[in-house]
């Protein structure tokens, strides 16, 4: 049962286009859990935080989180998952979490706009503070750290291969 890939790291580190091709690559499912979490509510990211707030997502995406069942499965994450202990305990027991680590500078290149991207945060915090805060956690969960900074998606979705031993 331990046999997926957990992708986790910053929102912009290129879990889910990195993650496809990764699935591709080595004949694994690929799953979004911020798919599953929109599918679960039946809405967008940004409408869950805006709406019911952080606090409510944060336990939401806990919840659907700890309830993936998978094999054989890459599975994206959403940035804020590590925030959730259950979400992250039930995936060092279903799989191998690697963290994309990807610089500042480049994740302020790939973010465009926090708001509409449904990332969550406390009022008024930076993405400088989002990753300060969130970058210890990714380090503290994750099995493998591999990074992701500049390079194609296929020669990202390569070094992951090769750090799992693919």
């Amino acid at each position: 049962m331990k046999d997926n890939i957990v992708l986790i790291g910053m929102p912009g580190s290129g879990k889910s286009t990195v993650g496809v091709l990764l699935a591709k690559i080595i004949g694994y499912d690929f799953l979004d859990s911020d798919l599953l979490i929109q599918n679960t509510e039946g809405r967008r990211l940004c409408e869950i935080i805006n709406d019911s707030g952080a606090e409510y997502f944060k336990k939401l995406e806990n919840r659907v989180n700890k309830e993936i069942n998978a094999s054989k499965t890459v599975i994206a994450t959403g940035g804020s998952v590590v925030y959730g202990k259950d979400a992250m305990e039930h995936f060092k027991n279903i799989g191998k979490i690697v963290y994309l680590k990807v610089p500042l500078t480049e994740i302020k290149q790939r973010i465009n706009n926090l708001a509409t991207r449904g990332i969550v945060r406390n009022e008024g915090q930076t993405l400088d503070e989002i990753y300060e805060e969130r970058a210890p956690l990714y380090e503290k969960y994750a099995n493998i750290t591999v990074n992701c900074g500049k390079g194609s998606l296929s020669y990202n979705a390569h070094k992951i291969m090769k750090a799992l031993g693919f």
